[in-house]
């Protein structure tokens, strides 16, 4: 007797994985998920193998691995003992900018306890917003808003 194989909506994979529908037609067109199939109306039917393979994803991310990354993570998926060594290079890199943002928190961190000290008191003005003005912009020229 065969197995039946489970079919997902695309609203109802959304809603398992939290992701919006937009979200998983962008997969598609950049192929993270290939080969979706269709009902005979044309909606997406994904699969099991689709869902194991979007919280493949959705792990990824929450490891901060790019979407550029996990394409490749995902073709070094499918042979992960071939690619062992090109997985563990990935890994460590990430490793190494992790570490690097880790350090950037730091230094962050220690900047706005010294402003948050300064701030103590009835002096006049605000030293924390004179230490903002003093302090030269970090970075490369990034700016979020």
């Amino acid at each position: 007797m065969a197995q039946k194989t489970t079919s997902y909506r695309i609203s109802e994979m959304g809603e398992l994985l939290d992701l919006s529908a937009d979200t998983l037609r962008y997969y598609e067109k950049i192929g993270l998920l290939k080969n979706v199939s269709r009902s005979a109306g044309g909606a997406r039917l994904y699969t099991d193998k689709d869902l194991s393979r979007l919280r493949f994803i959705r792990r990824a991310q929450s490891m901060n691995f790019s979407l550029a990354e996990i394409a490749n993570l995902l073709e070094m998926r499918e042979d992960p003992q071939h690619a062992r060594n090109d997985i563990r290079q990935l890994t460590h890199n990430k490793l190494v900018e992790v570490e690097a943002q880790l350090k950037e928190l730091k230094t962050l961190r220690n900047e706005l306890t010294l402003l948050v000290n300064l701030c103590c008191g009835d002096a006049d003005g605000c030293p924390i917003i004179e230490g903002i003005d003093q302090q030269p912009s970090r970075g490369s020229g990034n700016h979020s808003g």
